[in-house]
């Protein structure tokens, strides 16, 4: 992805809040140890996205959830939650969200209003190799960006983007360790229609040794592990993390953007065109969700088979433990350092003490055991008016960074 990953439309809140920042060279600190999109926090913060690298150590992100076969259709949205609210519970909540998702025709639809960041359905599940597919349309416009991809914790990325002025062709890409490098992207071209009339669907087949991405059954591109290798530095960079399955629609046409994502994506977003005056959105449609987990890489420790663990910080395959270790928090002010340290806490000591951590990433608190839909329970056009706030702060904050 181009300079603001689909990512971003997940950490607006975290962003706007938190005042401590993270990177490679500078961790984050105890009291807030989790570095989630550059920032540090806690509860949030320290689930899904959480960078074990720059954090105060590889302990204070939760475990990863470990992969599950599975279909997924959409009737509805309750097997999803927003992704501040989600507590680490894969089994409780298969998807986690943000932006504006609904369901329309057994479709997930990802919508895009008026001056908003967009969308994000991201799998709670990690997958650390296999096949994963879905039916999509995409959306169309220049500077909308339509996302298929799994994204490591550590920022391994595998794409499908579709951009939205080329409705011939998908863009597919890879990345290791969010090193940027253009040039590994390269256009899939459809057989048949376009990318945003017609279903097709869309393959990501990854494996130790070779990565390949597949269009209606068809082959389209395929990467070897072993054409990966950096004589240099002596690693094979090649995508080898526990990932995420994301789906996602947002703006790379955003004036606040550089010029060369806004030229990548077709220029400026138009926000009163035939589809914003039609519907009051762009839209992305999903359907028919597959994935199909493959064995850990030769040689791997395994002690359970609940959860991904990293156990050292190269961020390597060969570093990480599949574990029996829960991947649940007490509730939004814990952190992997010590995952139900609000069991001991009253609900007001709780709630003072949200208010009191300077890293604090939400000052809401929710028990384990609380069933909650957040933003889901408050109407479409809620979310829309609540989001385009948010998106407003949070964009502003974040583009500061660079």
């Amino acid at each position: 992805m181009r300079h603001v990953s689909a990512l971003f439309l997940a950490s607006l809140a975290a962003i706007a809040s938190a005042s401590t920042t993270c990177s490679a060279d500078s961790k984050c600190p105890e009291s807030a140890p989790c570095c989630y999109s550059g920032v540090c926090g806690v509860g949030s913060s320290c689930l899904g996205s959480c960078d074990p690298l720059m954090s105060y150590s590889l302990d204070s992100c939760t475990p990863e959830a470990i992969c599950k076969n599975q279909t997924y259709s959409f009737s509805n949205l309750d097997d999803s939650v927003a992704w501040d609210q989600y507590l680490g519970n894969a089994s409780q909540y298969e998807w986690s969200w943000s932006g504006y998702p609904k369901v329309e025709n057994s479709s997930l639809m990802l919508t895009m209003p008026n001056q908003t960041t967009g969308s994000l359905m991201t799998l709670n599940h990690y997958i650390w190799y296999g096949k994963v597919s879905a039916k999509i349309k995409s959306s169309r416009g220049g500077g909308v960006i339509t996302g298929f991809i799994l994204m490591s914790d550590v920022k391994d990325e595998i794409d499908f983007e579709f951009v939205g002025y080329n409705l011939s062709s998908v863009q597919t890409d890879f990345y290791f360790q969010g090193v940027e490098n253009y040039t590994n992207e390269v256009n899939a071209a459809v057989s048949t229609g376009n990318t945003y009339d017609t279903w097709h669907t869309y393959t990501i087949d990854w494996s130790p040794e070779r990565l390949e991405w597949l269009v209606d059954g068809t082959v389209m591109r395929t990467l070897t592990k072993n054409s990966t290798y950096n004589a240099t530095s002596g690693i094979y960079m090649y995508p080898q993390t526990p990932s995420r399955l994301q789906m996602s629609l947002w703006p790379s046409g955003l004036s606040t953007e550089s010029t060369g994502t806004i030229e990548w994506g077709g220029g400026l977003v138009n926000w009163t065109s035939a589809d914003m005056e039609k519907y009051g959105y762009y839209y992305a449609l999903f359907k028919d969700i597959t994935v199909e987990c493959y064995n850990p890489p030769e040689g791997t420790t395994i002690k359970g088979d609940v959860s991904y663990v990293y156990t050292s910080d190269t961020g390597l395959s060969d570093q990480i433990l599949v574990s029996g270790n829960s991947t649940v928090l007490y509730n939004l002010e814990d952190t992997g350092l010590n995952m139900t340290a609000g069991k001991q806490e009253t609900a007001s000591s709780s709630s003072s003490g949200s208010s009191e951590s300077s890293g604090s990433s939400t000052s809401t608190s929710f028990s384990a055991g609380t069933t909650t839909s957040g933003a889901a329970s408050s109407s479409y056009s809620d979310r829309v008016m609540q989001g385009s706030v948010l998106a407003a702060v949070g964009a502003a904050f974040f583009f500061s960074l660079f």
